[in-house]
């Protein structure tokens, strides 16, 4: 069990919202009351290029220096790339992005699926169907035992082995609470389908409000993958208008600094994510590239993931169907290789938020992972045999995506893609600042590749269906190739391991 004797204690909600932010925890990473997001900037960099056609010239240099380098772009060559609209030089800079995710992360997609463990929360945030005064939703808190249900789905059914866990801002799902679900989710182990094999979640990332440094220290010593913490929009006059200023949510500071504390107590991947939709997505995109940027002057650990999720319709609010700033598929699909330019180390997330054309159409944008048979209902998988079953008033928001990860998976591989259920990396110490050098260049993705065919060769025989077997292994023959041309000497280690897995071993990596 973790030892949670560190982090604060609080008697109520009200309790929780008046106390529970540490001001000292803010100030130390804004020198001077400065903040690295500077508007003043991002808005003179939108005037400037507003509607300009910008050089030919200049946009391949700055594709090619991203391509070459895999450093984070300055927001001035971000701005310059905002400004193409010619399809010739835009599916230019889409074929880079696309490059430059093969070479980070080779022709891999990698599956999880969230896990909404509650909606309770304290806070007021005006686009959300959990915000406290939404007498529409139907409150819950996963207890332990109705986690195992839920996991012996995910797990046993479904077949996947890596999660997104999200829980709502409130006292009764405190630190304590999440390291316990944490912790549950490690532990248990489900019989597959198809072969009996034991299956078990091997990865647990976690959606979760900004904590303190001594909370986030009890995260790291139970195993947290990436913790990931959605900004909503960086523009501070609309965040301040969204969220009410008497809620801890309320507090831009506390949440555009909850990164840098997250590295100083050791949980080293961190996850980005802004709300498209909310604000113009030029002011967004600007904002986050000074964000990874900021990280990396402290601790030279930037982003390790970007998520892009779009506004969708939640139960007793109407802001996503009239925001003045919501965008269309083909803005979607800009922004995303925009981003992958523009961070071109990291791992892009577009979610089931996303329609299935709206998840295919993107596939070549630069993008790294997805989630499928996603159920966002509190204890929603284990209560609906149906995968594609909503309720509004039980979920935060409405999901566009509603394909199986069967059906999913046999998509990818018709087109070349490898679905990866790898989560090696964590546990050999592939992460923060080690992971970063190894994904720019261009390493990670060739151990990827290998543990990548072992997982996918898993799942195939644990939970594929006969056509998706079929498929799937005929593109784990191609992967094999590529690895025996790529490391002849280390192949026949890698085909021993892989063949082991055939026989029924299972949790085999490199």
């Amino acid at each position: 069990m973790a030892d949670c004797s560190s982090i604060r204690r609080f008697k109520d909600a009200a309790d929780y919202t008046k106390n529970f932010i540490v001001r000292d925890e803010i100030n130390k990473y804004l020198p001077g009351g400065k903040h690295f997001i500077d508007d003043a900037l991002i808005n003179r960099l939108i005037a400037e290029t507003d509607g300009q056609a910008p050089d030919p010239v200049r946009v391949r240099e700055i594709v090619a220096k991203a391509e070459s380098t895999c450093e984070t772009l300055l927001p001035e060559e971000t701005a310059v790339l905002m400004q193409v609209t010619d399809p010739a030089l835009f599916e230019e800079m889409r074929a880079a992005a696309d490059r430059i995710k093969h070479k980070v992360y080779d022709n891999r997609i990698v599956m999880f699926a969230p896990l909404y463990m509650s909606n309770l929360c304290v806070n007021g945030c005006k686009y959300c169907g959990f915000r406290e005064g939404n007498a529409l939703q139907k409150r819950r808190v996963l207890t332990m035992d109705e986690l195992k249900e839920e996991l012996d789905v995910l797990a046993g059914r479904i077949g996947h082995k890596r999660l997104i866990a999200v829980y709502g801002e409130h006292p009764t799902t405190s630190t304590e609470y999440i390291a316990e679900t944490i912790e549950t989710c490690y532990a248990r182990k489900v019989p597959a389908p198809r072969t009996g094999k034991l299956n078990s979640i091997r990865r647990v990332n976690v959606n979760a409000a900004p904590l303190p440094v001594a909370d986030l220290k009890v995260l790291r010593s139970v195993g947290i993958g990436t913790f990931q913490v959605f900004q909503e929009t960086y523009n501070r006059k609309l965040y301040e208008s969204m969220h009410p200023a008497w809620s801890v949510k309320g507090d831009y500071d506390w949440r555009t600094t909850c990164f840098h504390r997250c590295l100083e107590a050791g949980v080293d991947d961190v996850g980005f994510g802004v709300l498209y939709g909310l604000c113009d997505w030029r002011y967004e995109l600007l904002a986050t590239v000074l964000h990874a940027r900021d990280l990396e002057r402290w601790f030279n650990i930037g982003p390790h993931t970007l998520s892009f999720p779009r506004l969708e319709p939640a139960s007793g609010t109407r802001v996503p169907e009239e925001s003045p700033w919501l965008i269309d598929d083909a803005t979607f699909a800009r922004i995303l290789v925009i981003a992958r330019l523009s961070v071109p180390y990291t791992g892009i997330i577009v979610t089931a938020r996303e329609s299935p054309a709206s998840r295919d159409r993107v596939l070549d944008h630069g993008m790294t992972q997805l989630d499928c048979s996603s159920n966002i209902a509190i204890k929603g998988y284990s209560d609906f045999a149906d995968e594609a079953h909503q309720e509004k008033e039980r979920q935060q928001f409405m999901l566009g995506d509603n394909r199986s990860i069967d059906e999913m998976v046999r998509t990818l591989a018709a087109r070349g893609v490898i679905t990866s259920f790898c989560t090696a990396g964590y546990r050999c110490g592939r992460t923060g600042g080690c992971i970063m050098d190894a994904l720019k260049t261009g390493r990670e993705g060739k151990f990827c590749k290998i543990n990548a065919v072992l997982t996918f060769r898993e799942w195939l025989d644990d939970f594929a269906s006969e056509e998706t077997r079929a498929i799937g292994g005929r593109l784990i023959e191609k992967e094999l190739a590529e690895i025996k041309d790529w490391l002849p000497k280390f192949y026949p280690t890698v085909l021993k391991q892989y063949e082991a897995t055939c026989r029924g071993a299972r949790d085999l990596f490199f």
